[in-house]
């Protein structure tokens, strides 16, 4: 019998029922991840509470747009704000001004545990993470000590990938020590240097969300054991995932206790929901 561990899931998503999705969002569903036709249902607060307890889930970080504001996201963090919290996407890269007034009051309004935004998925994928559109972002970010979380790896959908490999993060941690960065979605096909940069910037994270644990290269659960116990954060990607599915296959890795508690708990404990104070 396995032994119930604590788990923060960093990635969950509550608002694909509250619209249609578009046509690449089910055939990203059907063909990429081959999910059920219920992934994209409403979802019921008992329901996921009831998923949450069964695995362990202490709390769970809800995806919340600016663009959409998700009704659904926002009622279960009022309902239980002992369970969840937000992670705000939809910052407007290209007139950051009043998008950038716009988060901050959402940060200091609600409880926000991190933003975040992709490469590959505004723009046409024409600007990598090295771009100055970005940097007031950055700037942002390490200026209030708000967590940002950056999609790498080849995305799912058919949209351009190679604006999220993980190298252009080089620069950014390097100017940006202050910032607390994690990439979020893996790194494949480039976990090796994903690792290495993890190994090079004390400031930087890496998030498997939408990644099966069975699926992790071997690379990346040796670095787990050894030189990045304290570095990779566990998030499903719920319904994407279930957490029905990841948390078990989480336990199931090849780690020892204290790097799988670290891996499904305490890292996030400390990257997103301890100390904000900058270069903390």
């Amino acid at each position: 019998m396995t032994t119930m561990r604590k788990v923060n899931d960093c990635l969950v998503n509550v608002h694909f029922g509250e619209r249609e999705q578009p046509t690449w969002m089910l055939e990203v569903r059907d063909n990429y991840f081959k999910g059920a036709g219920s992934m994209y249902d409403r979802v019921e607060l008992p329901a996921l509470l009831a998923e949450m307890d069964e695995q362990g889930v202490e709390k769970a970080v809800l995806m919340y747009s600016m663009v959409k504001p998700s009704k659904t996201a926002l009622e279960f963090v009022e309902a239980r704000p002992d369970r969840f919290s937000l992670a705000v996407n939809g910052v407007d890269l290209l007139h950051p001004v009043a998008s950038l007034r716009e988060l901050t009051a959402l940060v200091r309004d609600l409880p926000v545990t991190y933003t975040t935004t992709g490469a590959s998925f505004w723009g046409d994928g024409r600007y990598p993470p090295t771009d100055a559109v970005y940097y007031p972002l950055y700037y942002k970010c390490a200026e209030i000590g708000l967590p940002l979380c950056m999609n790498t790896g080849i995305p799912g959908p058919p949209i351009p990938g190679e604006v999220q490999n993980p190298i252009y993060l080089d620069r950014v941690c390097y100017q940006f020590p202050e910032l607390r960065l994690c990439m979020i979605h893996g790194a494949d096909p480039w976990w090796d240097t994903a690792i290495r940069l993890l190994i090079k910037y004390e400031n930087l994270r890496l998030m498997t969300s939408a990644w099966s644990p069975k699926r992790l290269p071997e690379s990346l659960v040796h670095f787990m054991r050894t030189r990045g116990k304290n570095k990779v954060i566990f998030g499903s990607d719920w319904p994407v995932l279930a957490m029905r599915r990841v948390v078990p296959e989480a336990m199931a890795l090849d780690l020892p206790a204290d790097v799988l508690d670290n891996y499904l708990y305490h890292n996030a404990q400390e990257f997103f929901f301890g100390d904000r104070s900058v270069g903390a």
